[in-house]
């Protein structure tokens, strides 16, 4: 796996090898950056692996939903993402106090990531019929910062759970 250090400037998509698995790579070319795997179809628990690091996400909660961020094999929440269900995204809080914003626009076809002061940090264009995928925009304002590999996985599970919901929220109104 490459790390995205060496990948910065080469164009991004989030894709979904197979359409029988819930599991995805970020790309750069043919180079596998990232990946996020669902240990179950039906479950919010998934597994992100880059070259620098691991986390598992988890959503948790039914009326107020956050998401858990937590290192690989840890016991203790790194962040928490607060969904904003009725504007559609929420707020990544990390323990160190820092937050990023997250946003989507009413087609659900683009997902944004910015910092605090509403500075664009990272720009997902969501596509696929049968199979999920995205091409990643990072905007100059994330190249540096730590926890970019952080914010590219975890926007992707967030966009991944935000179909699902959409998905279910279909089969509830046609029933």
């Amino acid at each position: 796996m490459k790390r995205l250090s060496e990948v910065t400037g080469l164009a991004l998509q989030w894709m979904q090898p197979s359409a029988w698995r819930e599991a995805y790579e970020l790309r750069a070319n043919n180079d596998v950056v990232a990946t996020l795997h669902f240990r179950s179809a039906f479950g919010s628990l998934a597994t992100a692996q880059t070259a620098d690091d691991c986390w598992t996400f988890k959503r948790v909660g039914f009326w107020k939903t956050r998401v858990t961020v937590r290192r690989c094999d840890a016991e203790v929440d790194l962040a928490v993402f607060h969904n904003n269900t009725w504007k559609g995204g929420g707020t990544l809080e990390l323990a160190d106090g820092r937050r990023y914003l997250a946003s989507t626009n009413t087609w659900q076809t683009r997902y944004e990531i910015s910092d605090e002061a509403g500075e664009s940090l990272l720009l997902f264009a969501i596509g696929g019929v049968l199979r999920q995928s995205a091409q990643v925009t990072i905007h100059p304002a994330a190249v540096r910062l730590d926890t970019l590999p952080l914010l590219l996985t975890l926007s992707w599970y967030l966009v991944v759970m935000m179909y699902q919901d959409s998905a279910a929220a279909t089969v509830v109104v046609a029933a």
